[in-house]
Parts: structure tokens; sequence; C-alpha cells
């Protein structure tokens, strides 16, 4: 099956038009935001790209704050409309970000680039006012303030499959390569082994915390979890399961429940601590019918982990390249330019 793309045209439908994509679904017009979920919330498509102006009172962040909420914002692509001064204000843009809307822009020959290199927060956290009231500048019958605990988080769960996988370890040395380019909290459910850490971005929390930790944090832009034994995967953005791949311990495993390999078909596998080759992997795969997701060796956490695990979270989607100091601030001044 092949997923195609979406369009939502108004004022800007020539531009949306002639754009060198396959499209599945077209509609022109202006739409209420109820309308745009009720048409695509449930759609699969590969990008969409959206006139703002087929928004119906889009100037309301309320509105698009609700679009977020209920359609995959980074599958989709936002074109300003050039000729409004405050789509396009410094303000605006902070909001959009805000509220996890971070694929936007005013210029045309800007939205195959964004096509093909899809932003990530780190992209246009430059421009996020976090000092920002909401004092005006967005007239609207409607206006609501957005606010930091308005502001859209992930949450990466990871879960030991066989005992004693590795999870808490993980969970740590993933914070610290996603510190480099997020604003990262880890948390542990029902245990106290962070304690050990002395991290003050590390909390050791019961189960029935957690609600009321996710809001008090609400600035984070991820957290990730040590599950351990809850049953919380469902608040969870992606979830990761450990297997360390030893005999014991997957004999153990398959003792203590024999349909193990059936319940974790489709989810993301982890091998963890794993000494395995591309070779003994794909008899793994064969022998559990499982895909294994990653694989990760052992690892020292008093070393540099990255070059291991950026991979990993380049996978999941978390970051999208690596680039170097150089090309770093390359990238940043052209995305300056997008918003020119």
């Amino acid at each position: 099956m092949i997923i195609l793309d979406t369009v939502i045209a108004n004022k800007y439908n020539d531009v949306l038009s002639s754009l060198n994509i396959e499209v599945s679904k077209k509609i022109e017009g202006v739409f209420t935001v109820d309308e745009i979920i009720k048409k695509f919330g449930n759609f699969f498509f590969n990008r969409m790209f959206l006139d703002i102006t087929a928004i119906d009172d889009y100037k309301n962040i309320a509105n698009l704050q609700k679009l977020s909420m209920n359609i995959n914002m980074d599958k989709v692509i936002l074109l300003l409309d050039k000729d409004d001064q405050i789509s396009d204000s410094q303000k605006f843009l902070s909001k959009l970000v805000s509220i996890g809307i971070y694929n936007f822009t005013k210029d045309k020959n800007s939205l195959m680039h964004l096509y093909k290199h899809p932003n990530i927060y780190r992209d246009v956290a430059y421009l996020q006012d976090l000092e920002d009231d909401d004092s005006g500048n967005i007239p609207s019958d409607n206006s609501a303030a957005i606010s930091q605990t308005d502001h859209r988080y992930k949450i990466l769960g990871i879960k030991n499959v066989t005992d004693s996988a590795g999870a808490t370890t993980l969970v740590y040395l993933l914070r610290k390569v996603l510190n480099d380019y997020y604003r990262v909290m880890s948390l542990e459910l029902n245990k106290r082994d962070f304690t050990y850490l002395k991290d003050k971005d590390s909390l050791s929390i019961k189960e029935n915390e957690l609600n009321e930790t996710l809001a008090k944090y609400s600035a984070v832009d991820i957290f990730i979890i040590d599950l351990n034994k809850s049953k919380c995967e469902d608040i969870c953005t992606d979830v990761l399961y450990l297997i360390e791949p030893s005999t014991i311990k997957l004999n153990e495993l398959v003792l203590i429940n024999n349909n193990i390999f059936i319940e974790l078909k489709d989810k993301k596998v982890i091998l963890n601590k794993s000494l395995l080759n591309e070779e003994d992997i794909a008899d793994f795969e064969i022998e559990t019918d499982l895909k294994i997701y990653y694989n990760i060796p052992p690892l020292n956490d008093k070393k540099d982990c990255s070059n291991i695990l950026l991979p990993l979270l380049e996978k999941l989607g978390y970051i999208k390249e690596i680039v170097g100091p150089e090309k770093q601030e390359k990238k940043i001044n052209k995305l300056f330019n997008l918003f020119k």
C-alpha cells in the first residue's frame, strides 16, 4: 500500500497545485478545525500541505492547538499567509512552536525543502519566546493565551522484558544524549534506583504521581520514563521493550510467559546489552518471529555513548540528522531565511 500526500488549499491553491507530489486527497475552501479533524484525523497520509487561510479563524491559537492535538503535525507543512503580518509575526511563530507545530513557511520555494527535510523542535527553538505573556498582537474575538503549560511534550517509555535488561541505565544515557537537543527529564516509576544518580533531572516517583509530575514540568520537551512493571504504556509517545538476548535470560523469560513473543509482535523491541552480530540477530528474528527495532551492545555509562544511541534516536524521529557545528550554524542561518 502506497501512502500519498494530502492538500488543504484556499487562497494559495495555485501554489499548492504546482507542487511535484502525488496527492491522494485534496479539499479546497475554508474549513473549521473540527471539519478538518473529521476528514483527516483517521486518514493515513505521507505529508499534508495546509494552506493556513483554509482554516477558519486561524488567528485564534486555540484552534491551531486543537488541530495539533488531533492530527500528527510532524507530517503537516503549514503555508502561512504572506499578505498577513499577524500570521508571519514573531509572536505568532513562537506560539506555533509552543503548541508543537514546527513546519511552516510563507515562502513557496521552501515547501519542498520542508517536505524532504521536516523540522524538529531544535530547528525552530530560536523562534520560541518563553517569556511571552500573550499580551495582544493576535486580535481574535476568542483569543486564548498559550503558556508553557500548553507545550506539547513527547514521552519515551523504556520497559524491561527480560529481568534487569538495563532500562534504568538506558534511560539515563538517552537523556544525556538528548540534552544537547531538547529540555529533557527522566522519570522512574515505583523504584528508587535514580536516587543513586544524584541528578536533579532524574526523578523517582510513584505511578500515581505521574500525571501530576508531567503537569508540573510541562516546559520539558521530552520525558524518558523507566516504566518498570507499571501499565503506563498508553501515555507514552513511543515505548521501547528491552530484551537481553542471553540464553539464560531468554529461557527464563519463556518459562515465565510462553506467549511473550506473540505479545511483543509489532512493538519496538530492542536487544540491549547484546553481543549478537547481524547473522545472530537474523536467526533471533526467525526463532521469535519478531522484527528487532535496534541492537545495543553493552555500554559504559561513564563514557560518551552518543555514537551508538544517536542512530536509535534518529530512527525514532527525535533527532532529524547529525551535523557538525559549522553545518549546524549554516542550517540555522538558512532557516532564518525561510521567514524573510
